[in-house]
């Protein structure tokens, strides 16, 4: 309560908001009863120079790996970041765990580090843990998949491992929170969602290996075309600073401005 109480204090000492997701602006508006004009979202954005859509960097980074090249029925999962419990390994060791069981052909990349790496490792054959990789090598880790996986567990504003992937060509499998259907996973088109439990996320994986490598290779490319019309650094940088324009003179304020065109 103390601290409930101090954030309704806190917003309102600031006229302007800036959130990055829109479930993030519902919430400051119906919870915290900031007026609209005062919220605004930008969302995130990452660099499309380094997250590019290449399959010949994938099938490089598969190589190096001794992952299976070429061969349609093979299934390949990813998921990055740190290998910690509120990130959701936990619900991802056990649900790959069944699903290796039923569908033999699926394999799992994991690049990150923290006490999950171990258990992941004793999975069997089909999972590489890749430990930590350097920024260059990620491009790389994103192509050789067929899907991304984030099982977070935290709602959290705008994970940039969903939209780097996106980038690069793959459909995304994540919860269902407000914030990843309500801006970046907002159809059925650029992959799936399911409720933060073990039994959701296994249906769901299952499903993704019924629809096989063609339809997630659809799904990749419309993730691609919406996440760069979406999700680009250049993208936030011109709204930071459409922003910032605006609260210093109001006739910036109105848009379409022509230098906008």
């Amino acid at each position: 309560m103390p601290r409930l109480v101090d954030e309704i204090r806190f917003f309102p000492a600031y006229k302007q908001h800036i959130c990055i997701s829109n479930s993030a602006r519902e919430v400051l508006v119906n919870i915290y009863q900031l007026p609209k004009r005062n919220v605004h979202v930008i969302v995130n954005g990452v660099d499309q120079t380094k997250f590019v859509y290449s399959p010949e960097t994938g099938a490089r980074f598969r190589e190096k790996h001794g992952v299976p090249v070429g061969n349609e029925t093979v299934i390949v999962m990813g998921v990055s970041g740190r290998l910690v419990r509120d990130k959701g390994h936990p619900l991802l060791y056990e649900a790959f765990a069944l699903i290796a069981k039923t569908h033999p052909q699926v394999y799992l990349l994991v690049a990150g580090s923290g006490p999950w790496g171990k258990r992941y490792a004793a999975l069997g054959e089909h999972v590489r843990v890749l430990g930590s990789l350097e920024p260059e090598e990620l491009s790389g880790f994103y192509n050789a998949l067929d899907v991304f996986v984030n099982p977070t567990l935290r709602p959290q504003g705008l994970d940039l491992t969903i939209i780097e992937a996106m980038q690069c060509g793959k459909p995304v499998v994540a919860p269902n929170y407000p914030s990843i259907v309500g801006t970046v996973v907002v159809d059925e088109r650029f992959g799936y969602t399911f409720s933060p439990n073990v039994r959701s996320l296994v249906e769901t994986l299952d499903s993704v290996v019924r629809d096989g490598s063609r339809v997630l290779e659809m799904k990749g490319k419309a993730c691609k075309d919406y996440a760069l019309s979406m999700f680009t650094a250049k993208q936030m940088a011109s709204a930071y600073e459409r922003f910032f324009m605006c609260m210093t003179n109001e006739r910036f304020c109105r848009y379409p401005l022509p230098i906008d065109s």
